[in-house]
């Protein structure tokens, strides 16, 4: 049996029908961005919400029993609620290519399926209002690519913090022994850490062969890092499959995804974290039915391996972020804060 390898973009893009695009700014007042996930040929879809102060839109849309059959584009931001606007400019962007539900004979009557989550990133750049709007959503959706996605302080992780240290945007892919691929992409703004008391990163045991080879138990002292700061974090996420799921078993697909989260983030799902997870099946070939005992297996192979990419997904975003001084004081980078633990010049492969 062929090892399970990450896909040649080791990033959510490899799994076909996904393009991402980012947008963000990092000059003063400004330390926000703005991520969105296209999916051109739309998706199956489903979102699981487990933190307790969330901040989203449509996702009441992607309930197994409502209607609506998937989505057109996933966008997660910085800007906490204000960031929610982003999701018109995707909307507007898929209108005009008549990509959405058609709701009338014309090539642009269509209302694109946009949900959305949110971090909080308000005023780290120094500025309260320098947050996203519509035409960041315009700009990320116009940047998305099926290539390599950038990970660390780019799009909505420009801003991001998790447990004292810098956060930012990771994303991962795996291939797995039937040819399915999976991958998961994420924005890690966390109340909890990413390191355990020794400095080592919870996630990096998923590593795939040689990805997180280098790292080594920090010899350092753990830095004075700052305090968490109630209700501003969140944690917010997308998992893909080329697989060919319903909405239940894509929301199934969601749900288990949140215990990547758990293996690399602790403490997750606290009442100041939004955690949201969406899910996404691209396939186009007879859905798995769970009645189906060999698709059982098969589905729980494909959840399982959601989990394990998000957990490199976080670690990878932990691993590519970078210092940044603040007005209200530096957000330093984990590479920065442990040294030892890793060549200053390594980044995620």
């Amino acid at each position: 049996m062929t090892a399970e390898q990450p896909g040649p973009n080791n990033a959510i893009t490899d799994v076909p029908g996904i393009l991402v695009g980012q947008y963000e700014r990092t000059d003063a007042p400004y330390l926000t961005g703005t991520t969105v996930v296209h999916v051109p040929a739309s998706a199956v879809a489903g979102v699981d919400v487990r933190g307790g102060a969330p901040g989203t839109r449509e996702t009441d849309l992607l309930d197994p029993v409502n209607s609506n059959p998937g989505a057109n584009a996933i966008v997660l931001t910085g800007g906490s609620a204000f960031g929610l606007d982003a999701a018109s400019g995707v909307m507007a962007a898929l209108e005009k290519l008549g990509q959405g539900i058609r709701v009338g004979p014309g090539d642009h009557d269509v209302v694109p399926i946009v949900p959305t989550a949110v971090i909080f990133d308000l005023g780290r750049g120094g500025g309260f209002q320098a947050r996203p709007d519509r035409d960041w959503g315009r700009q990320a959706f116009a940047a998305a690519t099926d290539g390599p996605v950038a990970e660390g302080n780019y799009g909505a992780g420009a801003g991001a913090r998790v447990g004292g240290l810098k956060g930012g945007v990771g994303s991962a892919s795996v291939r797995l022994a039937d040819g399915t691929t999976v991958g998961a992409l994420v924005i890690v703004n966390a109340a909890g850490s990413a390191v355990d008391a020794q400095g080592r990163l919870y996630g990096a045991r998923y590593g795939l062969g040689d990805e997180f080879a280098g790292l080594r138990t920090p010899t350092e002292p753990a830095p004075d890092l700052p305090g968490r700061i109630p209700g501003m974090n969140t944690v917010i996420a997308v998992v893909a499959t080329d697989a060919s799921l319903d909405k239940a078993t894509t929301k199934r697909m969601a749900m288990v995804a949140h215990d990547g989260l758990a293996r690399a983030i602790d403490p997750i799902h606290t009442l100041v974290d939004g955690d949201s997870i969406f899910a996404l099946s691209t396939g186009q070939a007879a859905r798995l039915s769970v009645t189906d005992p060999a698709a059982l297996l098969q589905l729980e192979t494909i959840f399982a391996a959601g989990a394990r990419t998000l957990s490199r997904a976080v670690v990878r975003a932990v691993l590519a972020a970078e210092t940044v001084e603040t007005p209200a004081g530096k957000m330093l980078s984990y590479r920065d804060a442990y040294p030892s633990t890793v060549a200053s010049d390594v980044r995620p492969e």
